[in-house]
């Protein structure tokens, strides 16, 4: 399951402790590696606290980056920088923090003081934050001149976003820069979203329907709390993607009437499974989950045990079906490819820093080659969708458009299309995002002609 970025720092455990935590999680991203794995190198005791601090943290990060460098023109060491930007970041937000900033410049001076590495930087990082404190106003003023501390993205990143929705780009970044809540996928072989939320009400938990199959918490809890969840009445998983087993689904079912052979489906690059299961709790059929990765095919696993479903779960290369298929034809397949998962940045902050600008189209090499290779794999007249997190065109209308033109017996269908990032408090709504909350995604439904 996805840890919540909502959790308040715990207060159990001394702030510059936590402090020094999210510090080094920015230098773990700075130094290109991804947050999650970071944050599983956290001591248990501090992860929820060090994570809200870090998610923060690199939601504000441009503007940190742009005070500290008002404050001081050449950066200190590394460890220093990072515990003085994620200060920065804290006392600039516009979110109510659960401490005054005196109390924030004391510990994150204790934190300094507590390290090796950072304990000579300690009057440094006082000096700068007081500083801060004091002039507050000015240094804020003087850092909207910059792009990046605007809008928090890289400048190549405002850029791209801007060419591809010159008239929406401003509202994608803003809701890039919100939290996320929480949503859930109701497993409705058991129950339904209208009965789970009236369970989540009878424990005074705020909640309320998405969609056709989805719940959203007012707020986020820790999900192995929640009622139902041993017994499988639920997943974790945004309502963009909940739309991807549906749309596979809808067009398969119409044609596949009683006493025809059971529906079978490929999902390729399935971990950890989330699409996988939504198929499984919609139509009895056979699904084929396959995924590069054998610890991400156990977790696929795991969820489905959970579920009560089953799968046949392959461990193998999507772009090498000679290694994996039995040569059989699919009905269906569900492609979701990877991406620089530009359109859920709200629930990974860390992804805009990390992407460069050259991955854009090296993913979008591997996407045309995984659509190019596993069309071959359908029958005619079964269908593929092509999913990516994504809001960037080139890795969603331009590669579906691009197949479509080049594979002449491919039919693109009436699909979603972008759908553009929106939370449900702020914001103007999306033409395509009606559902008033969900993450960025592109779908397209490619369907094969009939010989």
């Amino acid at each position: 399951m996805q840890p919540q970025p909502n959790s308040s720092p715990s207060a159990q455990v001394p702030l510059w402790r936590q402090l020094q935590g999210a510090a080094s999680i920015l230098l773990a991203v700075r130094d290109g590696q991804s947050m999650t794995p970071a944050l599983d190198d956290v001591d248990a005791q501090l992860r929820p606290g060090v994570q809200a601090l870090a998610f923060h943290a690199l939601r504000w990060l441009g503007r940190a980056e742009a005070l500290r460098q008002q404050l001081a023109k050449r950066p200190p060491p590394p460890e220093a920088d990072a515990l003085l930007c994620v200060a920065l970041a804290l006392a600039c937000g516009d979110e109510a923090a659960p401490y005054t900033a005196h109390t924030l410049v004391d510990q994150a001076v204790e934190a300094a003081k507590r390290s090796d590495a950072t304990l000579h930087q300690a009057s440094f990082i006082n000096g700068c934050l007081r500083r801060f404190l004091r002039e507050q106003g000015a240094l804020m003023a003087l850092t909207e001149k910059s792009p990046l501390a605007v809008w928090n993205h890289p400048q190549w990143w405002i850029d791209r976003v801007r060419k591809d929705h010159p008239t929406q780009w401003q509202d994608i970044l803003r809701a890039n820069n919100s939290r996320a809540p929480l949503i859930l996928r109701i497993n409705e072989r058991k129950t339904t979203p209208a009965q789970y939320v009236q369970a989540l009400l009878a424990m005074d938990i705020g909640a309320f329907p998405i969609g056709d199959h989805g719940v959203v918490l007012t707020e986020a809890r820790p999900v192995m709390s929640l009622p139902g969840f041993t017994e499988g009445h639920f997943s974790v998983q945004d309502a963009a993607a909940q739309l991807a087993a549906p749309l596979l689904l809808d067009g398969l079912m119409a044609v596949a009437g009683e006493g025809q052979p059971r529906l079978r489906i490929l999902d390729a690059c399935a971990a950890p499974g989330g699409k996988t299961a939504h198929l499984l709790e919609l139509a009895d059929c056979d699904v084929t989950a396959l995924d590069i990765d054998a610890k991400r095919c156990e977790r696929i696993a795991q969820n489905l045990t959970r579920l009560g479903l089953q799968a046949h779960i392959v461990v193998g290369d999507a772009s090498r079906p000679g290694n994996w298929w039995d040569g059989r034809p699919y009905d269906g397949i569900l492609l979701d490819a990877p991406c620089t998962a530009s359109g859920i940045v709200r629930r990974h902050p860390d992804v805009r820093w990390l992407r460069r600008p050259t991955d854009i189209a090296q993913l979008a090499a591997i996407q045309t080659r995984l659509l190019a290779t596993l069309w071959p794999l359908l029958k005619p007249g079964g269908r593929l969708v092509y999913c990516t997190c994504s809001v960037f065109r080139a890795e969603g209308e331009q590669q579906a458009q691009a197949f479509a033109a080049s594979h002449p017996d491919a039919v693109l269908m009436p699909s979603p299309g972008h759908l553009l990032p929106q939370g449900s408090v702020k914001g103007a709504v999306f033409p395509d995002n009606l559902m008033r909350e969900h993450d960025g995604f592109y779908y397209a439904v490619l369907q094969k002609r009939s010989a």
